[in-house]
């Protein structure tokens, strides 16, 4: 299959999870959430072990997977975190600046090239940025500080930093370790229920929560959500296999401007058409983000 369409799928199913995320978002803690999700990952991850061979993986490679799952983990909780308290329009769309994180990272590790084309990219990844945080009656500097205005959008910024680095790494297992996608699947499902369980149950000692506070109903959306993570998890890695990813992850990104459009109807967000604009713009550098040849 052509890696553009599976990155499309990939798209498609992220858009889906964000917007149901938002939702389950408005009766459970971002942390709640996580956990939960990742409990269930666990039996998606399962039917994975049965399709590849185990001797084929090296102890290296369960190392850095290990250590990937760990920011990537982290880096979705970040994100759950921002999506519960700030709109979907406002808080997806900063993640679209990945794709020239992992550009400028790949080509100072010499893993990708860095072209003409994908810094013009990146000047319309901070042209959006920009038109996406600029309010009326701001200072024109004001856009600038969108990482220091709350601990909101600070959660975003770390967010980025963690894909970043995590994605450079799946390039890394992919490339020189060779790691089979469906290994590479199975293993991360598990390490991430790992990370996300450990922080859930020390929080949960402290705080003294009991470990199930909601209504059982909120588990369809919370399977719902499972099935779509696992989808763009694993179709993103099978792009990631045969592409570069900081083309993959342009592709990618469409999602988050389907999202804003979607959700930010849904959750009858404010001024949606602007950022709606300013999302398209960063789609666009993002797509522009790509080796040449």
């Amino acid at each position: 299959m052509n890696w553009f369409l599976i990155a499309f799928i990939s798209a498609i199913l992220s858009a889906a999870s964000a917007i149901s995320q938002k939702k389950v978002l408005f009766s459970l803690s971002a942390l709640e959430f996580s956990f939960y999700v990742s409990l269930i990952n666990i039996l998606f991850a399962i039917p994975f072990f049965f399709t590849f061979n185990m001797g084929s993986i090296s102890p290296e490679s369960i190392a850095v997977l290990f250590i990937k799952s760990i920011m990537g983990a982290l880096a979705f909780y970040c994100v759950m975190l921002a999506l519960k308290n700030l709109d979907i329009s406002g808080a997806l769309p900063l993640l679209v600046l990945t794709p020239g994180f992992v550009a400028i990272f790949a080509f100072i590790f010499n893993l990708e090239k860095l072209s003409v084309i994908q810094i013009s990219g990146m000047f319309l990844l901070l042209t959006g940025t920009y038109l996406l945080e600029m309010k009326p009656k701001q200072a024109l500097t004001e856009p600038f500080k969108v990482f220091s205005k709350s601990a909101n959008y600070r959660y975003v910024g770390f967010a980025l930093f963690l894909f970043t680095a995590s994605s450079i790494l799946d390039k890394v297992l992919l490339g020189k370790y060779k790691m089979p996608p469906n290994a590479f699947m199975a293993f991360q499902q598990i390490f991430y229920a790992i990370v996300i369980s450990v922080v859930f149950l020390i929080s949960s000692v402290k705080k003294r929560n009991p470990l199930i506070s909601f209504d059982r109903k909120i588990w369809f959306w919370i399977i719902l959500i499972a099935v779509l993570t696992a989808g763009y998890r694993f179709t993103q890695i099978k792009a990631i296999k045969i592409a570069p990813v900081s083309l993959v992850l342009s592709v990618k990104r469409i999602s988050v401007f389907i999202a804003v459009v979607l959700g930010g109807r849904l959750f009858n967000e404010k001024n949606l058409l602007k950022k709606a604009l300013a999302t398209a713009i960063m789609v666009a550098g993002a797509i522009m983000i790509m080796e040449e040849g």
